[in-house]
């Protein structure tokens, strides 16, 4: 119910101004974000509760956040919404890697969900993901043979995780892997989530040729946990704004791809 003297807005655009806010800013409180939508306290709550509960923002003492740290990662709907031009230029640079009739293993970061909008002038392809969002993507691409791995559905990161073991990841061997990841130094990659790290491992051991996308915002910092080393990459992509003494320490220990910015 709309409430007294304020024009009445959707709770979709409120929660979308409140994202967004906390896109810019390292944190918020609940008074702040209720000045941001003219809504009252009770009402910011409620949205702050629901965004929580899907996963879009965290909450703390004090106050919430949308933003990565060292310890959590974004959730899938806010990453898909940043550094897009980033994303598409990776996208077109690992483009050219792929061939029709190549088997295909996509993890479930939304760098390489770019990737996977530009299948549809490639095809055939065999795709296999745990990635809701690219199944999405490509179940209704006739020249796109999808395979769909994994296990319980995570709804922060919009993917099936699950025990390697336990998922069929393993008894792949594909053509090429594509991954991104939290955060890369020039010898080491990090993911904040020990979880994702197993499954992100499992995929990359299906791969003849392993390929990680990376945009300068992610290169020159750390997370939580240890992924793998980055000579387990056979290729890496970055955005041209890495730092060149960076590229270079990355190129001695494996293939470097530099992914032109569009401005």
């Amino acid at each position: 119910m709309a409430e007294q003297g304020v024009p009445r807005q959707t709770k979709a655009s409120r929660q979308r101004k409140i994202v967004d806010h906390l896109g810019s800013v390292a944190a918020a409180t609940a008074a702040e974000l209720a000045v941001l939508t003219e809504v009252s306290p009770m009402t910011v709550h409620r949205d702050i509760d629901d965004l929580a509960r899907r996963g879009i923002l965290r909450k703390f003492h004090g106050g919430v956040s949308v933003l990565p740290t060292t310890v959590f990662e974004s959730s899938s709907e806010f990453r898909m919404q940043t550094r897009s031009s980033a994303k598409n230029a990776l996208a077109h640079e690992a483009l050219s890697m792929v061939e029709p009739g190549m088997s295909i293993m996509l993890d479930d970061s939304t760098t390489v969900l770019a990737l996977a909008r530009l299948f549809g002038d490639v095809g055939p392809l065999t795709v296999i993901t745990n990635y809701r969002q690219a199944i999405e993507e490509l179940r209704e691409n006739d020249d796109i043979r999808l395979i769909v791995t994994g296990g319980q559905y995570s709804r922060t990161h919009d993917s099936y995780i699950g025990i390697p073991d336990h998922t069929s990841v393993e008894s792949y061997a594909v053509d090429i892997v594509f991954q991104s990841t939290s955060t890369m130094g020039t010898e080491m990659t990090y993911h904040q989530e020990q979880d994702i790290v197993l499954m992100k491992r499992a995929m990359l051991r299906s791969g003849a040729r392993r390929v990680l996308m990376m945009d300068g915002s992610k290169v020159g910092r750390t997370s939580l946990h240890r992924y793998v080393p980055v000579s387990e990459f056979t290729d890496v992509i970055l955005t041209d704004d890495v730092d060149p003494a960076i590229v270079a320490q990355i190129g001695a220990q494996t293939t470097v791809h530099l992914a032109p910015m569009r401005h």
